[in-house]
């Protein structure tokens, strides 16, 4: 049982040991998912212009990539396009579903197609699937599975196969196809000669991709029968080692790393990178980031990168990247709390333990990112660090301080946990200060084991960052309390604050620089003053850091100053006396243990929140290149937007700016715009930032900013010109990119707007003119009217007074007459009045003689004497003159009362003679007893009269008989000559 047991340990020893261990150095991988591109599933074939966008064959059309926009430009049929290319004319070839033909810019710097299809005759047209394009010279080739089509100075000529076509490539600068049944084909003086026969010929022979292979070879890649060399006619196979890898894989594509490496691409299991010789260094699939392993395409970009196109998405492969994740399974994901390199060895110091990866002694590789992970665990639990100290190496954990001796730690002091190891000048012996939780411990360097010294004075604050300077003056600072001085000869520590010339009692950490001790502060970098005993802003170093908040600081061998600022990571770079951040690491770094080991300049390694990053520093600098910045399109803002430029101002795979001569001129009605721009950088964490600015409107470039977009909204008529640049965390800035155009005025603004202004404004004034003038002479006119008016209304007024005069003389007749009516009135009223009374005078006497009848016919005497009846008869006739004196009375009262009585019997003739008595006596407002007397009746009988006088007039019982006979009066003295009977 232990024999078998030993056997199967090791069989699975040596199986762990035939099979490569991965490098330590993962790259970046960029996942671009369909929804995120928003295209078709699969890629065929990628390409990249001059500008740096990308190019992808996808199932839904041409897909372009520049950075910040991805853009779809379907095919007229929708179908598939399975391969692209760029021709001599600069012009982007593609092949799909019975179409074939290119992109190039329109007026507006869009991309459209044109087809070439209407070249072939009608019964060409129908050619299946175009699976090759291949460009060499002037000449463009399209491959169907039946025919290759030459398209040449606007004119097609087809190739038939005796079978079909298998493939088509360009190699040693040579157009190869292959013919199913007469083997390779090599195109020359225009027709397809033999090139290698099929028989000579692997089995199932079936080109997928072709690349260089040094000088005078091709790599040939295939679907089934592995990958081989072509050199001249010549065809060898390459036998493929390593990695377990399959030599009959299904090969899709390969890619020239170099003249002694090469990437292969394969269907099922991701991608291979092998050597000249078909060793396999390295294979990249889904455990390295792919999306998945199934690659259908690959091409290596101008930044030596690498885009996979996927069965399903797109990945960038950060190939030439210098900064790679070191987080081999082993690690666990821990976090990176220390590293140092030992013996030939690397230590990492994890919070799950340490681990040990052994170093070629050959020196090679430089780059120790490319080092096989074969990791050895020497402990477990948290190590906070690893110093190389008097050649030797120490460890400071939780639990203790540690050395490691032949891959076991011994341990030296575990009183308390350690942070840090520091040795002491040389002239007092070989002593070792150790900061720990509870202060600083000194040891001193021995054979066989550190000799424990005891504590350093009576400090007791935890010790994690700490230096020595050259008299040997311990500094230890604590984040939250300050910066100490511990001295060998001084029990007591000095405490040095925000008092002691500080910028705050918090956040200090001492670190040493060029062997001078400096405080990293919230404000930039301090140093001590030794004269003065406190510290100031550093000289030196205040140029470059006084405006940081600093936290870790680390020189390497090369006098750069590594260091961490809130988040991210940069380097003071000594050669160019400049600040390089590395944005791949920002937020990445372990935020409160930061720590970084400078190996050298090509190997940097910086502690992570899972593992560590190496650093290549040199390669990163050589990596920094100038940045381009493109606008990719400019619409207008209206109802409906309108694209005026698509981002090509010359062909596709021109670099050219605008032309001032094609500046678009836009309506006013388009004053408000729309840009956008992008730089084609593709690392995630590309640090690129935009700044625009336009010419005519803005008064100054814009502020840094990773928007990739502008709006201008309501710009006035005028030239304008938009610029935009872009920088990137080495402060390197691109080329100014610029797009230019005119808003019209509107039309109430154009020149011939102003002309008819100018025009208008002619005629208002010569109008102006003419109406002065005729109000001038119309004022003239007006002033001799006036003077005519004046002096006829002068004579009028003369006239007029004249008239008052004649007026006053015959008021003063009227007056006269009026006077003279008076008095002709009164004297008839009074005759009036006279004639009443003396009615009433005889009203009386009539009385009197019926009392002397009366008193006759009572005396009973039969005879009457003479005397009695004369004395009747004197009565009677003075009756009589009664009577007359009534119709005096009538005609008087009529003449003053305007015929009143007339009109009255006129307009009721049923009236008698008494009832118009009372009418007269009412109209002369006498009471009632004294028309009693008048009319002899008695007062009754006067209220009967007038009963009876308001029935005849038809009087309502509501209105006044006297204000209805007053009425008539006043009708009647209205009108003196109206005729009796008459009513107006």
């Amino acid at each position: 049982m232990l024999l078998r047991t030993l056997f199967i340990f090791t069989l699975a020893i040596c199986s762990f040991w035939a099979y490569p261990q991965s490098f330590i150095g993962q790259r970046e991988t960029v996942n671009y998912e369909k929804k995120r591109y928003n295209a078709g599933t699969q890629n065929w074939k990628i390409l990249q212009d001059a500008q740096g966008r990308m190019y992808f064959a996808n199932n839904e059309g041409v897909l372009v990539f520049d950075g910040a926009y991805w853009q779809l430009l379907p095919l007229p049929n929708k179908t598939i396009v399975w391969s692209i290319e760029f021709g001599k004319d600069k012009k982007l070839y593609a092949g799909g579903q019975d179409e074939m033909g290119y992109f190039s810019p329109g007026r507006n710097g869009r991309l459209q197609f044109t087809s070439l299809k209407k070249l072939l005759p009608k019964n060409e047209q129908s050619f299946s699937d175009v699976w090759d394009i291949v460009a060499k010279g002037d000449d463009v080739f399209f491959r169907s599975r039946f025919k290759i089509f030459r398209y040449h100075q606007n004119k097609i000529t087809i190739y038939t196969a005796r079978s079909f076509w298998l493939s088509l490539s360009l190699c040693q600068n040579q157009i190869i196809a292959h013919d199913e049944q007469r083997g390779l084909m090599l195109y020359k003086n225009d027709n397809w000669q033999p090139f290698i026969r099929k028989e000579n010929l692997p089995a199932g022979f079936y080109i997928t991709a072709t690349s260089p292979y040094g000088k005078y070879s091709s790599l040939i890649a295939t679907a089934r029968s592995g990958v081989h060399v072509l050199t001249g006619n010549k065809l060898r196979s390459l036998q493929l080692s390593g990695f377990d890898i399959n030599n009959t894989e299904h090969f899709s594509s390969a890619v020239a790393l170099s003249d002694s490496s090469f990437l292969l691409s394969t269907y099922s299991n991701g991608v291979y990178q092998i050597a000249k010789d078909g060793a396999v260094a390295e294979n990249i699939s889904k455990k390295d980031g792919l999306q998945n392993s199934n690659v259908r395409c690959m091409f290596m970009d101008q930044d030596r990168n690498v885009w996979l196109g996927l069965d399903n998405g797109i990945d960038f492969v950060a190939y030439n990247n210098a900064v790679k994740h070191v987080n081999p399974p082993a690690f666990k994901d821990g976090g990176g709390f220390s590293m140092a390199k030992f013996n030939n060895n690397l230590y990492f110091a994890l919070s799950n333990g340490i681990y040990k990866l052994p170093l070629d002694k050959s020196g090679k590789p430089a780059d120790l990112s490319y080092t096989r992970a074969n990791l050895t665990a020497l402990s477990e639990g948290l190590t906070w660090n690893l110093s190389v100290v008097n050649n030797r190496l120490f460890s400071g954990s939780d639990d203790g301080a540690y050395e490691i001796k032949d891959d076991r730690r011994i341990a030296i002091n575990r009183n308390a946990g350690y942070w840090i190891y520091q040795p002491l000048a040389t002239g007092i012996g070989n002593f070792i200060a150790a900061g720990n939780y509870y202060g600083v411990r000194l040891f001193e360097d021995k054979a066989n084991l550190p000799l424990d010294k005891g504590n350093v004075g009576d400090f007791k604050e935890s010790a994690r960052y700490m230096e020595i300077d050259s008299d040997n003056t311990i500094w230890t600072s604590h984040p939250y309390r300050g910066v100490y001085k511990l001295s060998l000869n001084s029990p007591h520590a000095k405490i040095y604050t925000h008092v002691n010339g500080l910028p705050s009692t918090l956040n200090n950490f001492v670190f040493k620089i060029d062997n001078q001790v400096v405080i990293a502060t919230e404000k930039g970098i301090y140093e001590y003053d030794k004269a003065k005993d406190n510290f100031k802003p550093s000289l030196r170093w205040g140029k470059n850091f006084n405006t940081r908040a600093l936290r870790y600081l680390k020189e390497d061998a090369a006098g750069n100053i590594w260091f961490v600022e809130g988040k991210s990571i940069g380097v003071f770079d000594k050669t160019r006396s400049s600040i390089i951040y590395i944005p791949e690491l920002t937020s990445r770094i372990l935020s409160g243990f930061e720590n970084v080991c400078p190996i050298d300049s090509n190997n940097i390694f910086v502690g992570g929140e899972n593992g560590y990053y190496h650093v290549n520093f040199a390669k990163y600098k050589q990596n920094i290149k100038p940045l381009k910045a493109y606008i990719r399109k400019v619409k207008a803002i209206a109802d409906t937007d309108s694209l005026l430029f698509g981002g090509y101002a010359g062909n596709v795979f021109d670099s050219k700016k605008q032309l001032s001569a094609k500046a678009p001129s836009l309506s006013y009605l388009w004053n408000s715009l729309h840009f956008e721009y992008s730089s084609p950088v593709f690392e995630e964490r590309s640090n690129v930032e935009y700044a625009y600015f336009l010419e005519g409107f803005d008064k100054e470039w814009s502020a840094w900013s990773k928007k990739t977009e502008k709006d201008y909204t309501n710009l006035p008529a005028g030239k304008y010109t938009f610029k935009i640049k872009a920088r990137n965390h080495h402060d390197n800035e691109s080329p100014i990119n610029s797009y230019t155009f005119t808003i019209t005025p509107p039309w109430y603004a154009t020149l011939w707007a102003f002309f008819l202004y100018g025009v208008v404004i002619v005629y208002l004034l010569y109008s102006f003119y003419k109406r002065q003038e005729r109000l001038h002479t119309q004022a003239k006119e007006r002033e001799l009217l006036q003077q005519r008016k004046q002096n006829e209304e002068e004579q009028k007024r003369m006239a007029y007074m004249h008239e008052l005069e004649l007026e006053k003389s015959e008021k003063e007749l009227v007056k006269l007459r009026n006077e003279k009516l008076e008095s002709e009135v009164e004297f008839k009223n009074s005759e009036l009045a006279s004639s009443a009374m003396n009615l009433v005078q005889k009203k009386e006497f009539l009385l009197k003689v019926k009392e002397e009848l009366q008193r006759l016919n009572e005396s009973g005497r039969e005879m009457v004497e003479i005397a009695d009846i004369k004395k009747i008869l004197r009565l009677l006739s003075e009756e009589k003159k009664v009577n007359e004196e009534w119709e005096q009375f009538s005609v008087h009262f009529n003449k003053v009362h305007a015929d009143f009585l007339n009109v009255v019997k006129e307009r009721y003739p049923t009236i008698n003679q008494q009832e118009l008595k009372l009418c007269a006596y009412l109209i002369m407002n006498l009471s009632s007893k004294e028309i009693a007397q008048l009319m002899a009746i008695s007062v009754r009988g006067v209220e009967i009269s007038r009963y009876r006088l308001r029935k005849k007039l038809q009087i309502p019982t509501e209105v006044n008989l006297f204000e209805f006979l007053f009425e008539i009066q006043r009708e009647c003295m209205k009108d003196p000559q109206q005729k009796p009977g008459e009513v107006n």
